[in-house]
């Protein structure tokens, strides 16, 4: 993939974490939106809680969600999954991270599910596909140091 300078230089600073633990994306009906709100305080990070229009969406660590989902009565839930935090300072300006990230990894196979904050970007992968996404970004990263 070919990038622009300002692309190369962004993603030569780019330092790619990978959390250990196994991770759980979780669907809870909106009936539950409160309830999912006193759960998030006993979360450790990473973790995630959006809440729109159709469901709240939680992303935690697997261990935490098994302590925890016997109060639910109604969930759908996907996993394992690991996180990838992009060590980096991500002005919310910058146009086209993202897609960088997304084509290199789908041209590779790898599904993957982005979650922003404030900032910096995170993916979850499937924990099969893991090492393979670490690698690829490290050698993207290694390129753009070049």
């Amino acid at each position: 993939m070919r990038l622009s300078g300002d692309m190369r230089n962004l993603f030569s600073k780019v330092m790619v974490r990978e959390h250990t633990e196994d991770y759980t994306v979780i669907s809870l009906g909106l009936e539950d939106a409160e309830k999912s709100g006193e759960i998030y305080t006993k979360l450790t990070p990473f973790c995630s809680v959006t809440c729109d229009t159709y469901e709240v969406s939680i992303v935690c660590k697997t261990a935490e969600w098994s302590r925890v989902k016997g109060g639910f009565t109604r969930f759908s839930e996907a996993g394992p999954y690991r996180v990838l935090t992009f060590d980096i300072v991500l002005d919310l300006g910058i146009v086209g991270f993202m897609a960088v990230v997304s084509s290199v990894l789908a041209e590779n196979g790898v599904s993957i599910y982005p979650i922003s904050t404030y900032l910096r970007d995170h993916l979850l992968v499937k924990k099969e596909d893991a090492e393979k996404a670490m690698r690829l970004l490290n050698e993207l990263v290694a390129d753009c140091r070049r």
